[in-house]
């Protein structure tokens, strides 16, 4: 099972609206695949939620597809959190990851992948080389709809490099 991390818990953001392509792409080349948004969680600490939250997805995944946005030139702390009070050795360590970064400005959470492939590194999953910035996010929908034929493209072709990893 593929599971897509929308890494922010901002409503409405770009983040998950990215995260829903890469869904509806894997979804019709048929694989599993389950979006975790972060809106709402508490990840503050270990507990029950975070617990539930490991069985339910974390655990069942085989692989990761990070979708981030950048904040202060790295990425949410709401991010890092759920990285920090899951049970690392088994969550992680093992796996493979792939990392997209979105941004409103012009490098597309290039640090922030850097920092997030050296936090992925660290708990033992192996990151995908092709990292795909997503630079000034907010143009590329028009009335609701993701527009920019390239960026699915570049989708397309980053995907079709995960399965194969």
């Amino acid at each position: 099972m593929y599971l897509i991390i929308s890494g922010t818990n901002r409503k409405d953001s770009f983040t998950l609206r990215i995260a829903e392509i890469y869904q509806s792409i894997l979804k019709n080349r048929n694989l599993e695949t389950h979006i975790l948004s972060l809106v709402g969680l508490d990840l503050l600490e270990r507990n029950a939620s975070v617990l539930d939250l490991e069985k339910k997805w974390l655990l069942p995944a085989e692989k990761y597809i990070f979708v981030s946005p950048e904040y202060n030139g790295s990425i949410p702390g709401v991010l890092k959190c759920l990285i920090d009070v899951s049970d690392t050795r088994k969550v992680w360590k093992g796996k493979k990851a792939l990392l997209t970064g979105v941004s409103t400005g012009r490098a597309g959470n290039l640090r922030g992948m850097d920092h997030l492939t050296g936090i992925m590194h660290f708990v033992g999953t192996a990151v995908l080389p092709n990292k795909l910035p997503i630079s000034i996010v907010d143009t590329l929908f028009k009335e609701g709809a993701f527009v920019h034929q390239e960026t699915i493209r570049l989708i397309e072709q980053q995907l079709d490099e995960f399965i194969q990893f």
